[in-house]
């Protein structure tokens, strides 16, 4: 069962989005409840293989590591 729902959104955020939906061939209903529905969902788990399991842990980073920091630097380096 659908009902309707009224939203208040910027309208260059509105433009955006439908011309987003257009592109991909959808409605911007469908996106907003796709995405709605994504954020709702309790418990739901990705499957993590055998293999990947074994590797959690396997590497011992300093406790002062920044994921960011490095990611950052990273890229600057890569697309420099």
């Amino acid at each position: 069962m659908t009902t309707k729902l009224t939203l208040t959104v910027e309208k260059e955020v509105i433009e955006r989005a439908k011309s987003y939906a257009k592109s991909s061939g959808r409605s911007l209903s469908e996106l907003i409840e796709q995405y709605l529905d994504t954020i709702t969902q309790e418990n739901k788990q990705q499957k993590i293989s055998p293999k990947l399991k074994k590797l959690v842990g396997a590497v011992k980073l300093p406790k002062n590591f920044d994921e960011k920091k490095e990611l950052q630097s990273y890229l600057e380096k890569k697309h420099a």
